[in-house]
């Protein structure tokens, strides 16, 4: 059985700029490549306070989820990279003002640095629309 892949990027975000694209859906799922606290304009908010990085990024995931054809109440997985495991609990809970009542598979890990000095990047899978 082959299966057709949809590659999608967000009109909201500027256009990724590596070889890559917002998100790619096959096999009824959408995986959204990670996304960093990075403007509309796709200027990194490395000068921004950590939950003004975390309001950011999630917004960039809705984004990315939106121009696959899905939203958050449909994820099923979500990765979490921090710079500094100390940002956990302020990021737990802008991550539940956002997620809500949906709980989907979550991992978080604590890495040595990021792209441009952000503090977190997310990726995440979601179930496509039917």
């Amino acid at each position: 059985m082959q299966h057709s892949i949809v590659l999608a990027n967000s009109a909201r975000l500027r256009p990724p700029a590596g070889h890559y694209s917002h998100t790619c859906t096959a096999a009824g799922l959408v995986f959204v490549s990670g996304q960093l606290p990075v403007d509309v304009n796709g200027k990194p908010m490395s000068d921004q306070p950590f939950e003004r990085q975390a309001e950011q990024v999630l917004a960039n995931v809705d984004a990315c989820l939106e121009a696959a054809g899905t939203n958050r109440s449909r994820l099923l997985q979500v990765r979490v990279y921090v710079t500094d495991m100390n940002f956990w609990p302020g990021f737990n809970q802008i991550y539940a003002d956002w997620i809500g009542e949906v709980r989907p598979a979550r991992a978080v890990a604590g890495v040595a640095s990021l792209h441009y000095g952000l503090l977190l990047e997310i990726e995440a899978v979601a179930l496509a629309s039917a």
